[in-house]
């Protein structure tokens, strides 16, 4: 029998504001200090009153816009009633029937994945477990920060999709400035509602919800197994049962927390302490002119006006300002005539790209001269790992590495490689490229990629020919 999972994800994201959801205290998700950004409000304290953060506002609306959702020009915030010790009002300030946001989608290569609602409302606070203590600590610096809240319409049918989105709304969230969405750091979140349904059956099966994913592997991890178990259980002749199970990544598997709650064991209703909100279409056309290129859009047009590859386009703009950078450097330095040429001089800089080096270390002058210099001077990949390397440590403008320019020296190095290997010398004339390439290698490496590859090409060419 065949199984057919069913996937859907709420995604929470910390927003970056400047002052916490309702009150005036510090955002700061990286104050260490326990209990040092509260106040009565926050807190809970009897006789206080909430203030909406209107950036927060403006924040969950811009996402919305970016994910192709409708925006109500009513929407109000509502309380969840619950209680746990990070809680300190005993109920959470959220949004249930009217959202910021709701009718969107996200394109996963090539598949439109439906957004069903973006919302928002305030964090908790973090409980924290000392080792060997028989008690608890609370945190409520975290208590009030504003948290957006994204969920997605059952669209989604494996785990390697699941980790897809995930990976594209936190790179549109990096690119609009809304959060840094770092998940080590718990500003991005993800749960996972997943079920099966044996094949060709319309009623989808009994849903499970894993909690508090913090990784895209705990992702991929989480739902790979919870559909397997899943799959175990219905062909064991058991149930599966509607509940919340969390991810152990030491062991690779869900485990049971407690039954899932409904929508009605939460006590909604509107928040009496907060008017509802009420938008123009002019404030929404407003936030809408605001928004940037965004990553697909970005991508869709490197890729055609660059002539780049996709790998390369992926890894040049999981960075926004790395990609601004590199592109005003082209801009700035390359002809458009030469742009076919410039996988070369940007190969040197993916890696530097991957680990977030270029900003703040060079300019788009210092990069355009190192792009220029690649395609038009061609040199050893030595010299040019070792030119922007020093660039980018110090900050400093393009110094080229010297090369071996005596042709009678450079012809000396040719002859004795080719006594060296008389095989690869054979294996040339008898049609093999390949033979030719480890020779000039071996010439690389022998002059310590002083000698530019051109020449040794050439000059090995006219010796092998003699």
């Amino acid at each position: 029998m065949k199984y057919i999972p069913t996937i859907g994800l709420e995604i929470h994201a910390e927003l970056k504001t400047k002052s916490k959801m309702f009150c005036s205290c510090a955002n700061d998700s990286l104050e260490t200090n326990p209990n040092a950004n509260i106040c009565p409000v926050c807190m809970g304290h009897p006789g206080t009153l909430p203030v909406a953060n209107q950036n927060a506002v403006r924040k969950v609306i811009k996402v919305g816009l970016a994910l192709n959702c409708k925006i109500p020009e009513k929407s109000k915030f509502d309380r969840k009633n619950y209680f746990y010790p990070d809680l300190p009002k005993g109920y959470q300030i959220s949004q249930y029937d009217a959202p910021l946001c709701k009718e969107g989608y996200l394109d996963v290569a090539g598949k439109k994945i439906r957004v069903t609602r973006v919302h928002l409302e305030e964090d908790t606070g973090k409980l924290v477990h000392p080792g060997g203590a028989n008690y608890s600590l609370v945190d409520f610096n975290r208590a009030g920060v504003p948290l957006m809240e994204l969920v997605t319409e059952p669209d989604i049918t494996n785990a390697r999709e699941a980790s897809q989105f995930a990976k594209e709304l936190q790179l549109i969230l990096r690119y609009l400035e809304v959060s840094d969405a770092d998940m080590e750091k718990g500003q991005m979140r993800v749960e996972a509602n997943v079920s099966i349904r044996v094949e060709g059956a319309k009623t989808l099966g009994t849903k499970v919800e894993v909690k508090n994913l913090n990784s895209f592997r705990a992702v991929e991890g989480a739902i790979a197994f919870e559909t397997k178990r899943q799959e175990e259980v219905l062909q064991s002749g058991g149930k599966v049962v509607q509940e919340t199970r969390g991810w152990d990544e030491n062991k690779g598997e869900t485990f049971s927390q407690r039954e899932k709650e409904e929508a009605h064991d939460y006590r909604y209703f509107p928040e009496p302490d907060l008017p509802p909100l009420d938008f123009t279409q002019d404030f929404i056309r407003e936030i809408k002119a605001e928004l940037p290129e965004l990553p697909q859009q970005r991508t869709k047009r490197f890729k055609k006006e660059y002539k780049l590859s996709k790998e390369r386009v992926d890894i040049l703009i999981q960075d926004q300002e790395n990609a601004d950078i590199i592109e005003n450097a082209i801009k700035e330095k390359v002809p458009k005539k030469d742009w076919s040429k410039l996988e070369r001089s940007l190969d040197y800089l993916i890696n530097y790209a991957k680990r977030d080096l270029i900003k703040d270390k060079v300019s788009s002058q210092n990069l355009g001269d190192f792009i220029e210099w690649v395609i038009e001077g061609n040199p050893s990949s030595t010299n040019a790992r070792r030119a922007l390397n020093e660039m980018i440590e110090t900050g400093t403008s393009l110094k080229k590495g010297e090369e071996m320019k005596d042709s009678s020296e450079i012809e000396v190095i040719a002859k004795d490689i080719i006594a060296q290997n008389p095989k690869a010398v054979e294996d040339y004339k008898k049609g093999k490229e390949t033979a030719l390439q480890f020779l000039i290698g071996q010439m690389m490496s022998k002059t310590r990629g002083t000698i530019n590859p051109d020449a040794a090409r050439k000059i090995l060419l006219d010796l092998v020919k003699i």
